[in-house]
């Protein structure tokens, strides 16, 4: 596919090939402004029968066709430029594509010592969007033998090798370099050809791991992922994962060398589109983020501190298919007490085991419902602390730096995480997403991350963030218009006073001044409640908040803030529950809380 250069894109038609679903968006210019104007969506291809990725695409691509009226498709072939033969209701200027389809970019890493280069592996490898099946290192506590034979079986579809900072010792990553030699590891698919393999370490020792794996692997040297102790180096190594994914891994994919043939952009891994877009707008709006998708299988989390970006996969926690190791992970405890009703054990470990063996299924009771929504709850909790253990400052760094040190690197092994520093939480996934009520995927990320001080919150509304993510490649300013008009809903500001007192004692005191003459709103905010105020998208109030003396609403023990928040469909939520968040002990009163706080949001009514 070809685009004029110098002509500005009017119509974009961009999908995402998922596991399951392959979903097809069209971007219109209307005015000075780009829009999200119709979706459409058709099972993904790349298994059998079909086994080509292509036959998903057009399907979904033939949906906006039919609800647009407009003309995209000559055959198998996506018509370009817009107004092509003189009709300007046929073709569009540019067709763009992610993809997570047949399981995604599954990688192994290794490095020399497991909490520091191969760490800096990990990282790297899970902001480019793949799933890190294994993290191998000389100190991890196996046997050569047991090394050698887990490469063997794992069969990922890329090895990223790093280890030593450059200059320092060759031996131990040389080491590595023969374990993976002996194994003669073979890739996830195609059996035809070599392995790819990426070593971003110690400059010193790339003659010998080359003269070591060029033969036994297709073989890419990139600077080292940690040249120093106290530097990170992570995108060289980042960038050449995205140009192997596709020269390697999707062109074994049945269908994707056609697929690859009419995309104007290189196809992106899903979850790194979500992280590009993710960082366009923190960038852009100066902000600290924290994003997460909850899908079936997987949980991905996004962070960006400072204008550092980080994202890890909890590979083990979803919604359908992982269900259960949500269950075995948080314990039945830690779900039940956020189930708003008195429910039998055993009762509760079925309904899970329903969903797993059912994944597609969706709540056809209220009951079932709040069940879903407790199971998501842990989820996204256990999600954001696997995180925040990944998202962390270099490990192994002295303490004793510099000044220009503590601005660009966080302190060793401290997370960057901030949740006071937090401006805005972004949840996507079918359980935030499609949840019936807007003010119930508000609650669920406060439930899970408990906010500090003042926090914004929104949702993805139909899950297009990866199509805006590969067209932030593209064309920045197509990208974010639609992002901030038709891909986010803001739900509106949680204000999370910080400390904790007996149930009913005074937290603190608020005034909540409107614009347009409505009636400032003043109160007390206790322990244990929960209160929302109607503002609307739009909108913003002025929020005057007295902490009580051992409380901090971000400036402070008992130290008064005055700040501005911005509503959304949900409103201004002030939680007086503490934190961090405690709930009572004894199952009738904890069920008492929660259908209190449940009344004061409306979050089921009826």
């Amino acid at each position: 596919m070809t685009t004029d250069p110098g002509r500005p894109l009017q119509t974009i038609v961009a999908t995402d090939c998922g596991s399951t679903t392959t979903k097809a968006i069209l971007i219109e210019k209307i005015g000075d402004e780009y829009r999200q104007t119709y979706r459409g969506e058709a099972p993904t291809t790349v298994e059998a029968p079909f086994e080509d990725v292509t036959r998903g695409v057009l399907n979904a691509i033939a949906e906006i066709e039919e609800l647009s009226g407009r003309k995209i498709l000559d055959g198998e072939r996506i018509m370009t430029p817009s107004g092509a033969g003189g009709n300007p209701k046929a073709g569009v200027d540019i067709y763009i594509s992610t993809s997570s389809a047949g399981g995604g970019l599954q990688m192994m890493v290794a490095g020399v010592v497991q909490s520091m280069t191969a760490e800096s592996a990990q990282r790297c490898a899970l902001g480019a969007g793949a799933i890190v099946m294994d993290v191998l290192s000389s100190n991890d506590g196996r046997l050569p033998h047991e090394k050698i034979e887990r490469i063997r079986s794992l069969r990922p579809d890329m090895i990223l090798l790093s280890g030593g900072t450059d200059g320092g010792t060759v031996m131990h990553v040389v080491e590595m370099a023969e374990y993976i030699a002996a194994a003669e590891p073979r890739p996830r698919l195609g059996m035809s050809y070599n392995l790819p393999l990426i070593y971003a370490g110690n400059k010193e020792a790339r003659e010998r791991v080359t003269e070591i794996l060029a033969k036994k692997t297709a073989l890419t040297v990139t600077e080292n992922l940690r040249p120093t102790l106290e530097k990170e180096n992570l995108t060289p190594a980042r960038n050449k994962i995205h140009d192997l994914f596709l020269e390697h891994v999707m062109a074994q994919a049945p269908g994707y060398k056609k697929l690859i043939a009419w995309a104007g952009a290189p196809i992106m891994p899903t979850p790194a589109a979500v992280g590009l877009i993710m960082e366009t707008i923190a960038k852009k709006q100066g902000i600290n983020l924290i994003g997460v998708d909850i899908g079936g299988a997987t949980t991905d989390v996004f962070s960006i501190f400072q204008g550092v970006f980080n994202r890890t996969v909890s590979a083990n926690l979803g919604m359908s298919y992982s269900i259960s190791n949500v269950l075995a992970e948080a314990g039945l405890d830690n779900i039940m007490r956020w189930v708003p009703f008195s429910i039998d054990e055993q009762d509760l470990r079925n309904r899970i085991k329903n969903k797993m063996i059912r994944p597609t299924t969706v709540p056809q009771t209220l009951d079932e419902l709040q069940i879903e929504q407790a199971i998501a709850r842990e989820a996204l909790r256990l999600a954001l602390i696997h995180h925040k253990s990944l998202a962390t400052g270099l490990k192994g760094v002295q303490q004793e730096r510099s000044i220009s040190d503590v601005f660009e690197q966080k302190g060793s092994g401290e997370s960057r995480v901030d949740m006071l520093q937090l401006n805005l939480i972004v949840g996507s996934g079918g359980i935030l997403s499609h949840a019936p009520r807007r003010v119930q995927a508000l609650l669920m990320m406060v439930d899970a991350y408990e906010p500090l001080g003042f926090t914004e919150l929104a949702v993805d509304s139909i899950f297009m963030m990866p199509h805006l993510g590969v067209l932030s490649t593209v064309d920045e300013k197509a990208a974010t218009d639609v992002f901030v008009r038709d891909c986010l809903i803001y739900l509106g500001t949680c204000v999370a006073p910080i400390g904790q007192g007996a149930w009913g004692e005074r937290c603190a005191d608020y005034t909540i001044t409107f614009q347009g003459g409505r009636e400032p709103v003043k109160g007390t905010l206790k322990f244990g409640e929960l209160r929302l105020c109607p503002l609307a998208a739009g909108e913003e109030a002025g929020v005057s908040i007295t902490p009580a003396r051992a409380v901090d609403v971000g400036a402070g023990r008992g130290v008064p803030v005055e700040r501005r928040a911005r509503g959304g469909v949900v409103g201004l939520v002030l939680d007086g529950r503490g934190r961090p968040l405690q709930l009572p002990v004894k199952q009738d009163e904890r069920v008492r809380a929660l259908k209190e706080w449940n009344r004061a949001l409306d979050l089921y009514p009826g």
